[in-house]
């Protein structure tokens, strides 16, 4: 199934980029908090990439669920992102981040793959700005507490 819309409503381009705050917000203040309010900083940002991850993936379950027979690989894929990102969660906060980081990168591919067959394209420039924002707002603070950016 193809859509026919080729724009973005404005309430989605405004959801779409409010759902950065949390992430800017967030790494910005990893790098000028106390010692002692970092690592809640740190692990309310995971927890907010992991949410963002989850989320992404399962926008492949609703793609596929409208078709007549839905897609195995696009069910599979829907669930790896959320399982990736839930292993984020059981290691070093800052490990963690470089996980969401690269998961988060790994949706875009895929995404780019995927969205044309839909007619999607046309979200492709935002998920491209959304996704670099959100990858460098938990590669840096990540790399910051790892000491690479000190």
């Amino acid at each position: 199934m193809r859509f026919s819309n080729n724009k973005i409503s404005s309430v989605g381009r405004l959801l779409g980029y409010s759902g950065l705050v949390p992430f800017v917000t967030l790494a910005g203040l990893s790098f000028f908090v106390s010692p002692s309010q970092r690592p809640a900083v740190m692990f309310s940002l995971l927890a907010y990439g992991v949410t963002i991850v989850s989320f992404l993936g399962a926008i492949h379950w609703g793609l596929t669920m409208i078709e007549s027979t839905p897609s195995k690989q696009q069910l599979v894929w829907g669930v790896v992102p959320s399982l990736l990102a839930w292993v984020s969660l059981m290691i070093q906060v800052e490990f963690g981040l470089l996980v969401v980081a690269a998961v988060l990168l790994l949706c875009l591919v895929i995404d780019y793959k995927i969205y044309p067959n839909f007619g999607l394209d046309h979200w492709l420039r935002m998920r491209f700005i959304l996704s670099i924002v959100a990858i460098a707002s938990t590669v840096f603070p990540a790399l910051f507490g790892l000491g690479v950016l000190s």
